[in-house]
């Protein structure tokens, strides 16, 4: 069976969106776990944009083992020489270096010709060759690019030793029907298409990236491109899992394997969340909290009568669980720990005492734990560990009313020493955070503030999550606990402790950093990175 290769590009794209910038620690994390997802191909970052981005594109490729792993990069040697120094340790490398190849942005971006624009592309691409056998090139806004132009650019590069060609639609401005024609077109007036995968990576501005990338698939693209919960630049990028899902679901339309694991979808996406602190939308499709859930008295019952009335998947196939984790106070340390390896955790023993611990505690405050509260206690843990000199919560009092200013009364700990401190605020939560920065004393301001219930009822987990902002730079930081005070306490902690160990995580990144330069010194004015 033909199969399409799955490129996923959460951290260089979706990474690009606001809000979903990671330290290298967390692109690990999040590069395993796509590792494990089973994706063909991992973009990584775009090396040159700027030292971290070198740094952790490099990381990556030294911490994954068997997955593909690709830098973007412009068509300028300087650009390729970073790719490949930051992929080289990889086992299987891949530069994907691109070009605008759209009128439009040869006139007003690029001020290039269409013959200068066609040798520039060959010229990189045979360059990237002699670094290493794999090498994509992607024709920037595609889907607004003279046909014949294209067709001549695809049989140029591939000539040049171009192993996959992107048919972007940057912008997001195609439907189906325009996408399945410039596929139809490339791959029957190309003469040697056959030695190249033709790609698809589709933006979902007016919310068609899944169904453009489907559509070119069935025209013959065999490489998609795209994100987990579909995030990146803009509205983003075609989700991942709705195009895999739709592969699993729809076999007698599409006829295609693919390498990803469905049941690491919620898992991965699960992490995502964690790592950004960015809420998955409810009616997100595949891993939204509603996309199994069934209000309506008739699809009820016909649910229960047999699922597929109105599940089209199974929870089960994209790793979400029905039942219950049946745990409680009196479990102990073993039941527990099987409960972690089913869950997909592999820990080292003294963060499972720890986790266990915090188990214990919550256990004492909830009648019912359910997996995801296990899994909120697991990445408090893992996604945000304690370093020695932390400071860590002892204790708080707080007193509050609707007719009185709210007092705070926090106890930290670092080192051995504790300190107190008391302060007043127009609420609970903004007193005890004014006493953490008279501890630290280290001034921030609070950027953003958010608290989601983890399960459903009175006594339900909450997750708090906060940005907090120094001169140097955006801290992003949770706290889990059924208590909010507790649990926005905990989170404030979180972002504190990562400001003072100087994790500075600014908002924004990746190639967004690059300045405008001329052409010839930088090819994309602005540090646009969208194919």
């Amino acid at each position: 069976m033909d199969k399409i290769r799955i490129f996923d590009t959460t951290l260089r794209d979706g990474e690009q969106a606001p809000g979903y910038s990671m330290n290298i620690e967390e692109k690990i994390r999040m590069a395993r776990q796509l590792e494990a997802l089973g994706v063909d191909v991992l973009e990584a970052g775009f090396a040159i944009a700027s030292p971290g981005d070198f740094a952790s594109v490099k990381a990556i490729a030294e911490a994954v083992d068997d997955i593909t792993v690709a830098s973007l990069s412009r068509a300028l040697v300087k650009d390729i020489d970073a790719a490949y120094e930051a992929v080289k340790a990889a086992k299987r490398p891949r530069i994907h270096t691109f070009l605008a190849t759209s009128d439009l942005h040869l006139e007003y971006k690029l001020k290039m010709t269409r013959e200068q624009a066609l040798q520039r592309a060959v010229d990189a691409v045979a360059y990237a060759r002699k670094y290493c056998e794999d090498v994509e090139f992607s024709l920037e806004d595609a889907s607004r690019t003279d046909k014949d132009y294209m067709c001549r650019v695809v049989e140029a590069v591939i000539r040049a030793g171009a192993t996959t060609v992107n048919l972007p639609d940057t912008v997001g401005y195609a439907t189906p029907a325009e996408i399945a024609a410039m596929v139809t077109n490339v791959m029957t007036r190309v003469p040697n298409i056959d030695q190249a995968v033709v790609s698809m990576h589709c933006h979902d501005d007016l919310g068609l990236a899944v169904a453009n990338s489907l559509a070119g698939v069935l025209a013959g693209a065999r490489q998609v491109e795209g994100c987990i919960c579909g995030i990146g630049e803009r509205a983003g990028n075609a989700a991942i899992e709705e195009v895999v899902m739709n592969l699993r679901t729809r076999p007698d339309v599409y006829h295609l394997g693919y390498s990803v694991h469905t049941e690491e979808i919620a898992k991965t996406a699960q992490l995502l969340q964690s790592i950004t602190g960015v809420k998955i939308a409810p009616n997100k499709a595949i891993v939204g909290a509603n996309a199994f859930a069934h209000e309506s008295g008739i699809h009820q019952h016909g649910v229960m009568a047999n699922a597929k009335t109105y599940e089209i998947m199974t929870p089960e196939s994209v790793g979400l669980k029905k039942t219950a984790l049946v745990l409680g106070k009196h479990s102990g340390q073993h039941a527990f720990a099987q409960r972690l390896v089913e869950l997909g955790y592999t820990l080292e023993k003294a963060v499972e005492d720890k986790l266990f611990a915090d188990f214990k505690v919550l256990a004492d405050r909830k009648k019912t734990i359910e997996d995801r509260d296990i899994v909120a206690l697991v990445e408090a843990a893992v996604g945000h560990p304690h370093r020695a000199n932390d400071w860590q919560l002892v204790n708080y009092v707080v007193s509050s009313g609707n007719r009185m200013y709210s007092t705070a009364c926090v106890t930290l700990e670092r080192e051995g020493e504790k300190v107190t401190e008391t302060a007043y605020g127009t609420g609970p939560v903004f007193a005890s955070v004014r006493a953490i920065e008279k501890i630290v004393r280290h001034p921030f301001k609070l950027l953003d503030y958010r608290i989601d219930a983890v399960t459903e009822f009175r006594d339900a987990l909450g997750e708090v999550n906060v940005k907090i902002a120094d001169d140097a730079g955006v801290y992003r930081g949770k706290g889990v606990s059924t208590d909010v005070i507790e649990g926005s306490i905990l989170s404030t902690l979180d972002a504190v402790n990562r400001m003072l160990a100087g994790q500075t995580e600014r908002l924004g990144g990746g190639a967004a950093s690059i300045a405008q330069q001329t052409y010839e010194e930088d090819m994309l004015s602005g540090g646009h990175t969208d194919k």
